[in-house]
């Protein structure tokens, strides 16, 4: 699998954190692309103290470049996972504006039926919200909140953060690495 990340200015650098580990260490993903919005890389690196740039078999592009692979349809990447996703980009793709490579590479992958996950960090949400989070979906986009599930008892912030980071591996396909309700 070829997968893109897409992470935005919204808080909750940790979700793309621990996706990003998954992904790199999962044998079905081939290739992962990570897109830093303008405000996000300070906000990754304040929340998580982590620079993604140091990391090997990750291939970093400006949200800025639109000459890259998934910006065009013909590209052969499976998914786009925006995480976390601001409503700010929500309202973006709802709009069908692809004024950035992230927006660009969502537009994309909507025309062509491919995976597009937003994993929004936002609440309470509002009527705007809520109406571009149904634009998205009657598109073929999946909206998965950042809400931590809590019946698989997690003790620490990865472990509880891991429940929606399992969610979002499990939808585009990834070996079953989560717990489920009632197993």
């Amino acid at each position: 699998m070829k997968i893109v990340v897409g992470i935005t200015g919204a808080s909750g650098s940790i979700y793309a954190q621990r996706l990003i580990k998954y992904l790199s260490e999962s044998p079905e993903v081939e290739q992962i692309s990570v897109v830093f919005s303008d405000n996000a890389h300070e906000i990754y690196l304040s929340e998580t103290g982590e620079d993604i740039a140091a990391k090997k078999n990750i291939e970093l592009k400006n949200d800025h470049d639109f000459y890259v692979p998934y910006a065009s349809g013909s590209s052969t990447y499976d998914a786009l996972i925006i995480c976390p996703c601001s409503v700010g980009t929500l309202g973006r793709i709802a709009g069908g504006i692809s004024n950035t490579l992230i927006t660009r590479a969502a537009d994309v992958m909507l025309k062509e039926r491919r995976k597009l996950i937003l994993v929004l960090r936002e609440t309470p949400y509002n009527l705007i919200h809520i109406r571009n989070m149904e634009t998205v979906t009657s598109c073929g986009g999946i909206i998965l909140p950042a809400s931590p599930s809590f019946y698989t008892n997690p003790k620490t912030i990865p472990e509880l953060v891991d429940t929606v980071v399992f969610r979002i591996l499990s939808l585009i396909g990834i070996q079953d690495v989560q717990k489920h309700w009632m197993e």
